[in-house]
């Protein structure tokens, strides 16, 4: 039984870079799993599609923060904001990457938008990547860090809920610890993201790459420059509202009411006509369809893995001949992790699991509640970055491949892996010893 969720983690790995589509990528996982695990054809597929339900409250909320991205960019506001970093700078390679860190940073604790940005803010900067000779590996990578350091070093917006979500499982499994001892015990591993953006912005894809040119009216639709637009008063309606929604998810703790409250203000202040509310919300699913379904398809993989005890043998198999060997024990909870996670691609999914298995483990070895918090929460981002289900590498993919150059797989799960879960990793590990 131990062996189900490294063999079907390798199966989706597998195909995933044989460019295999993600989607049945997961469910050839899936069905391996169950397979592995005593079932039949049919008998997975149930569990799978049970657990379907798993992932529509994330699924229904990216759905939702799209129609609401394609609201903002209906009144032209990113258009400012494009504009602005094409004036600022074009040529400036660095900066710009820097920048867009910035700005996806935003995205997690100021602007709960998440990934539905993406698509309305990176097509319209295409050609200038494309002149500036950019690499779009630089991109995908400056992208996937702003949507992950964020909630992990900072406990606001979707960083509240994954810290909170960690203070939940561990509460739950018998350790106190509060958000506060959280978010310093998750220092160390998010400073392990600020160096991999580093390397990857200063050494692996320094290097100039050419795309080529343009070839057809898809590609020249997808890079069609922004029109040049002056600040209003629709612009200003629409900051309230970003700023409701804001407000409102941060005391409900709720995606989906923040992005319906934010949608509702847009359409009372009549930003938005009531006659587009068929089209803005269309072309929201359009946008973040593909990556709900996929969310939906792993939270069904995942529920195969837990209810069949997959990840539970895993961990007491390799936890059983530690002995008391804090530095040896810290290794293998998070290479454990890495595949869980790396499997199910979702952090905040993963954390009660890990939560549950972990806590056990670390009070019985004599971690602190710092190091075990340091662990579950390092464990839970590694899925994040470097999995083909994680829509913190679906999200970039959807903006970078608008004209057809960028590849899923190659261009930025690989890309993101090597410099985020390798230092995450690491990090992690360093403080699970020192804390």
């Amino acid at each position: 039984m131990e062996w189900v969720v490294i063999v079907s983690v390798l199966v989706m790995t597998i195909l995933s870079l044989l460019r295999v589509n993600v989607i049945i990528a997961i469910l050839a996982a899936a069905l391996t799993a169950g397979l592995m695990s005593g079932l039949n054809v049919v008998d997975s597929i149930d569990l799978l599609v049970d657990g379907v339900g798993g992932g529509a409250n994330t699924a229904l909320s990216y759905i939702l923060l799209g129609a609401f991205a394609v609201a903002i960019s209906y009144t032209g506001i990113t258009s400012l904001l494009v504009n602005y970093l094409i004036r600022m700078l074009t040529g400036k390679k660095t900066m710009m990457l820097l920048a867009i860190a910035g700005v996806a940073s935003l995205s997690q604790n100021l602007v709960p938008v998440h990934i539905a940005f993406i698509p309305i803010l990176i097509p319209p900067l295409l050609k200038l990547f494309d002149r500036m000779r950019l690499d779009r590996r630089a991109v995908a990578t400056a992208l996937t860090f702003g949507l992950k350091a964020p909630y992990i070093l900072i406990p606001a917006g979707f960083g509240l809920i994954f810290h909170e979500t960690i203070v939940e499982g561990m509460n739950q499994n018998g350790a106190d610890i509060t958000v506060g001892e959280t978010t310093m015990a998750m220092l160390i591993p998010g400073s392990g993201m600020i160096v991999g953006l580093l390397i990857a912005i200063f050494f692996s894809y320094r290097k100039e790459r050419d795309y080529g040119s343009l070839e057809s009216e898809t590609e020249m639709a997808a890079v069609v420059e922004p029109k040049d637009i002056q600040f209003n008063k629709q612009h200003l309606f629409t900051l309230i509202s970003i700023v409701a929604a804001l407000v409102v998810q941060i005391i409900t703790d709720n995606l989906i009411v923040g992005a319906l409250t934010g949608l509702v203000c847009m359409f009372l202040f009549l930003v938005i006509p009531f006659s587009k509310g068929d089209r803005v919300i269309s072309e929201g699913i359009g946008m973040m369809g593909t990556i709900a379904f996929v969310m939906l398809v792993a939270a069904g993989y995942g529920n195969i893995l837990t209810e069949t005890g997959a990840v539970e043998a895993l961990v007491e198999v390799s936890s059983g001949f530690l002995d008391n060997n804090q530095a040896l024990i810290a290794f293998i909870l998070l290479l454990v992790g890495l595949l869980v996670t790396i499997g199910i691609g979702s952090s905040f999914g993963t954390i009660p699991i890990l939560a549950a298995l972990y806590v056990p483990i670390c009070l019985a070895a004599g971690f602190s509640p710092m190091a075990t918090a340091a662990l579950i929460g390092t464990a839970g981002a590694l899925g994040d970055a470097g999995s083909p289900a994680s829509d913190s590498t679906l999200g970039p993919t959807s903006g970078l491949n608008a004209d057809g150059k960028h590849h899923h797989i190659w261009d930025t799960v690989v890309p993101t892996f090597i410099h985020y879960n390798i230092p995450l990793f690491i990090f992690g590990w360093i403080a699970a010893i020192v804390l």
